[in-house]
């Protein structure tokens, strides 16, 4: 299986946003997460009227991955239709932070497929662990 680029995981995010599900915040967004094994897991954003049920790109990818059996993950790209970096919310990035594997990376995205590269110390400091 031939490496997936940066870029390459950017497109998968880009084109995983078309699934969204977002008519109350009409802010689709596409995530791709890489396994350690080299696979893919898609997610996009799932909305729903009682907000506290909403589901997140970022958690939608990683639920499907871990409930495939993945558990380590090298990085995710986020992606919205906006011209700005696409970064987690907070409760993303704690997710993000039980399966990440060392060196673990977000690539923020923008519309464009142009993005930012962050480490999980860099959006997470201080991060609760256990």
């Amino acid at each position: 299986m031939d490496r997936i680029t940066d870029a390459d995981l950017v497109r998968v995010a880009i084109e995983a946003r078309t699934h969204a599900y977002a008519p109350y915040s009409g802010f689709p967004v596409g995530a791709a997460l890489l396994a350690e094994d080299g696979s893919v897991h898609t997610g996009c954003n799932v909305e729903c009227a009682s907000f506290g049920a909403t589901c997140c790109a970022e958690r939608t990818a990683v639920v499907k991955a871990v409930s495939g059996g993945y558990r380590r993950f090298l990085a995710v790209a986020v992606v919205s239709e906006r011209p700005e970096p696409c970064l987690p919310c907070g409760i993303c990035r704690q997710v993000l932070l039980e399966f990440a594997a060392p060196g673990f990376r977000l690539l923020a995205g923008r519309a464009d497929g142009t993005f930012e590269e962050y480490g999980m110390q860099e959006i997470l400091p201080n991060a609760f662990v256990l």
